[in-house]
């Protein structure tokens, strides 16, 4: 079944997919040609980033969707989607790291091009830190997308029993052989499809799903669990919950999509935190459920996270 739902996504991507060497870092990168008005195609490119526990399968409907607007260009992300991890070339999965990664990617693919970034949760984290890390590259951006992005580890709105089990259980398995038993035994297929089918349909990302949307989005959280490296996971996760990222000025202003739903997130301090850190800060509301579901392969599903006042944005 999960081979089903994946070749269900590629087939429509296969096409678009391009191999990826970064710092002899193997991966896969998703590029869409811009479309064509008339005679003339459109000159806008487009860099969507995906965040957290994310894959180019799960973000191909997202950025189908932004293609309509521009060439859109999508790399994995070093330990996600099947990419090489830094582990491989004795790095770690630092924020910084990968702030490094996308600065490196913008300056071999977008010489002498502007950019309009699009990313997303984490996505956004890493672009930020990278923007911090590289004010230079602020000339490069044309327009600066967050999808339900965030700066500051306390714009979670979680328990403190969650925020816990999500700050210190990756603790646990960030190390080497921890993390071979995390991936070979605790979210092995089968267990993952046990503990998915037991409670998936009460998860606040599936509220609303029908059997089949929720048969998929399981078998889309055990691609997931296969493809995304545990180590990068667990590391990527403490970052996000003691992240600051509000100690560096970007001279550059953010479009910011957010749900009023938001299961993770209070939007006022997000929107707080932004306006300290960017010169300006626009707000585009998703009519959305929830923060992020689990698989977004359909480009009409996947519009719903740009909203009109954002496709006026990009026409201009």
């Amino acid at each position: 079944m999960a081979a089903e739902i994946l070749d269900s996504v590629l087939l429509p991507m296969q096409k678009h997919i391009k191999p990826l060497n970064m710092n002899g870092m193997n991966g896969r990168m998703l590029r869409m040609p811009a479309p064509k008005k008339g005679k003339k195609a459109s000159k806008r490119e487009i860099l969507v980033i995906y965040g957290h526990h994310a894959s180019l399968e799960r973000i191909y409907g997202i950025a189908a969707a932004f293609n309509d607007y521009g060439a859109v260009t999508a790399p994995d992300l070093p330990g996600f989607g099947g990419m090489d991890s830094f582990y491989k070339i004795g790095m770690k999965p630092t924020l910084d790291n990968l702030a490094d990664y996308i600065a490196s990617f913008i300056k071999l693919k977008y010489r002498n091009k502007k950019v309009t970034i699009a990313a997303m949760s984490l996505g956004f984290v890493i672009v930020t830190r990278m923007l911090q890390r590289y004010p230079e590259l602020t000339d490069k951006v044309e327009i600066l997308i967050s999808i339900v992005g965030f700066t500051h580890h306390d714009e979670f709105i979680l328990s403190n029993r969650r925020r816990f089990v999500f700050r210190y259980l990756p603790e646990m398995f960030k190390g080497k052989l921890p993390a071979m038993f995390a991936q070979n035994v605790i979210f092995s297929p089968p267990l993952m499809r046990l503990f998915y089918g037991k409670t998936g349909k009460g998860a606040s990302k599936n509220i609303g799903a029908t059997p089949e949307e929720l048969q998929k989005a399981v078998e889309m959280e055990v691609i997931l669990w296969r493809d995304n490296e545990i180590r990068t996971y667990c590391e990527t996760t403490i970052a996000m919950f003691t992240l600051n990222n509000l100690d560096k000025q970007i001279n550059l202003p953010v479009h910011h999509i957010h749900t009023d739903d938001d299961q993770y997130f209070d939007n006022q301090v997000v929107e707080q935190h932004m306006r300290i850190i960017f010169t300006d800060y626009h707000e585009h509301i998703a009519v959305l459920p929830n923060h992020a579901p689990s698989i977004m392969a359909d480009k009409e599903d996947a519009m719903q996270y740009i909203p009109k006042s954002i496709t006026k944005v990009l026409k201009k």
